[in-house]
């Protein structure tokens, strides 16, 4: 679940201002549980669990459903998130104009990969699973999913930064996971980001998620492989490479030559990685955020290309 400081969630902050609702949370990342259960594991009233069950519910953090038991049905509840991302307003930084390219997952310029692989479109898969050689399918422009278990693949991405403009951050944003046989919340993959050939740095991917359905997966997808991935953020500036503001490397703008009229973006799954876990990429229309590879080149105005 991905949420903001605003009023529209205030029905998320509402059901988690409870210990009760806290631990009601637990008991279900455990298993599904009916009412009566978890009032009797709270030892608190089913009438009073209902009224948690309905902020819970409200505010989407849970699911319920009436089963058919003994005698009468049951209100059976389910953990409906695995995680709850809360985006801040931004900081005043002055930077109101940025140049913005975003690059569908099926437009990279060059790859090498090993299985298990695979890529589809919305529609269909391309080709069959576990084929490399199906990544050259004139039909992979239009990917929205791809995944593989080590290599790279690269991205070609214009730079229409200008003489009078002074570049100040860019950012680079993708949803991104593990890539396990089947699914696996746990399976930890080292994942090195490349911007013009120098290393920015490497990210340890938890888990390729499983478990609950992909938000904006199609239909035809299916519930035992690749649903979600994170939503992170790469941001370059003069400070450094940051990964969702922690720190992964001393690399700068100025030392990937950020005004190049074109850049080379690469993320790899090396070989001699401690954790080789592959790597799932989610584009548009797949997983949780309906976007591809965004990069953000914010600027500022000079007032000569000399300044």
């Amino acid at each position: 679940m991905k949420i903001d400081i605003s009023e529209n969630y205030l029905a998320v902050y509402e059901a988690l201002a409870s210990s009760v609702r806290i631990q009601m949370i637990q008991l279900l990342a455990e298993q599904p549980m009916n009412i009566k259960e978890l009032a009797e594991a709270l030892q608190l009233s089913s009438a009073i669990m209902t009224m948690h069950v309905k902020k819970l519910e409200k505010s989407g953090i849970i699911r319920t459903e009436m089963v058919p038991g003994k005698g009468a049905a049951k209100k059976v509840c389910t953990l409906n998130v695995t995680h709850i991302e809360i985006s801040f307003p931004p900081k005043k930084t002055g930077l109101t104009e940025y140049h913005q390219t975003e690059v569908s997952i099926g437009h990279y310029t060059d790859f090498d990969i090993t299985p298990t692989c695979g890529i589809c479109t919305r529609d269909k898969i391309i080709g069959e699973f576990d084929d490399p050689r199906y990544f050259l399918e004139p039909d992979r422009v239009n990917a929205k999913i791809l995944w593989f278990g080590q290599g790279f693949i690269e991205y070609k991405i214009p730079n229409y930064l200008l003489s009078s403009e002074r570049p100040e951050a860019l950012e680079i944003s993708m949803e991104i996971a593990s890539e396990a046989p089947s699914t696996n919340n746990n399976w930890p993959s080292d994942i090195t980001f490349f911007l013009n050939g120098v290393r920015l740095g490497m990210w340890t991917s938890p888990g390729d998620y499983g478990g609950n359905k992909g938000k904006l997966n199609p239909d035809w997808w299916s519930s035992d492989i690749n649903q979600y991935g994170l939503l992170k953020k790469l941001n370059i500036s003069k400070h450094g490479t940051f990964m969702d503001g922690v720190k992964l490397s001393d690399v700068t703008l100025d030392q990937v030559e950020i005004r190049l009229k074109q850049w080379t973006f690469r993320i790899a799954v090396s070989d001699d990685a401690e954790h080789i876990g592959g790597l799932t990429l989610f584009g548009s229309g797949f997983g949780n955020y309906d976007q591809d590879i965004v990069f953000k080149l914010r600027y500022s105005k000079v007032s000569s290309p000399n300044d």
